[in-house]
C-alpha cells in the first residue's frame, strides 16, 4: 500500500503571516496533523527551517507528543537542527538543500558533493533509533552516493516531473527519469518515497514509478482544504493513490 505523509508547513505558512513572533495563533498546524491522521494519513511532515519562516520549534515537540503515526522531519543538515533531532527523536528525518531567498525547497540534495557531512549526520541518526530520508533528484550519481552514506531512503524530488506535466514530451522524459532512479535504489536495497509539486491531477501517472512507499504531499492538499476542508482534502489524495501496485 502506497503511504501518504501530510506536509503541514503551509498551515503554519498562513499563521505566520498574521500572528509571527507571537507564539501563537490560528490555523494550527497541531490540527491540522491530528484531522489528517483521522482522514487516514500514515504520517505527518514538517520542515523545521534554519529561518524558522513557517513551522517553529514548538509545533515539533507538540506534534511529537501530539500525533500517533510516524513524525517525518524535514531539515538541512544544519549543526543546530541536528542537535534539535536528536533530542525530537522523530520516526524519520528527510535532509534537503535549504537556500533563504527560495519559496520552498527547490532542487535535491548534492549527496556527491556532501557525502562525508551526511554520512556523519546518518550515523548519528541511526545510533539515535531515527531513519535518515535524502530528498534528490533522479540522478544515478546522487542515488549511488545515498547508497554510500547509509541512508535508508531517498525521497525522489518530483518538481520536474510536476512542472512539465503538461509538456507530454518533458513529462515523459522526467518519469522515465524517476522510473530509472527508483529502480535503481531498490536494487542498492533504499527504500523510496517521492514528493514535491504533487497534486491530484499529476500523482496518477506517478503510478507506473515501482517501489514508491509513501508520498509527502503539503501545497496541494492544504489548498483543497481551503474549498473541502482537510478531511475530505486528504481522503481525496487518499483515494487517489488507491491504485498503485508497487
Amino acid at each position: 500500500m502506497l503511504k501518504l505523509g501530510v506536509n503541514i508547513d503551509h498551515v503554519a505558512t498562513l499563521r505566520e503571516a498574521r500572528y509571527r513572533g507571537t507564539g501563537q495563533g490560528e490555523p494550527d498546524p497541531i490540527s491540522a496533523a491530528l484531522i489528517s491522521e483521522s482522514a487516514g494519513a500514515h504520517g505527518i511532515t514538517a520542515h523545521l527551517r534554519e529561518d524558522r519562516r513557517h513551522i517553529q520549534d514548538r509545533d515539533v515537540w507538540n506534534l511529537r507528543k501530539a500525533i500517533k503515526t510516524r513524525l517525518n522531519l524535514e531539515m538541512a543538515n544544519a549543526p543546530e537542527i541536528v542537535e534539535i533531532a536528536l533530542k525530537l527523536k522523530p520516526e524519520i528525518v528527510c535532509l534537503v538543500p535549504e537556500k533563504r531567498q527560495e519559496v520552498t525547497t527547490e532542487g535535491g540534495l548534492d549527496v556527491v558533493g556532501n557525502l562525508q557531512s551526511l554520512t556523519e549526520t546518518r550515523k548519528r541518526m541511526t545510533d539515535a533509533g531515527i531513519e535518515v530520508s535524502l530528498f534528490i533528484a533522479a540522478e544515478p550519481a546522487q542515488v549511488q552516493a545515498a547508497s554510500r552514506v547509509g541512508a535508508q531512503f531517498i525521497e525522489l524530488h518530483t518538481g520536474a516531473f510536476a512542472e512539465h506535466f503538461n509538456q507530454k514530451v518533458e513529462r515523459n522524459l522526467e518519469l522515465a527519469r524517476l522510473i530509472t532512479a527508483a529502480k535503481q535504489a531498490h536494487a542498492l536495497g533504499i527504500q523510496v518515497n517521492a514528493g514535491h509539486g504533487l497534486n491530484y491531477e499529476n500523482l496518477p501517472l506517478l503510478h507506473t514509478v515501482p517501489h514508491l512507499v509513501e508520498l509527502n504531499i503539503g501545497h496541494s492538499v492544504i489548498s483543497r482544504a481551503i474549498t473541502v476542508g482537510l478531511e475530505t482534502a486528504v481522503k481525496q489524495m487518499l483515494k487517489l493513490m488507491e491504485g498503485y501496485r508497487p
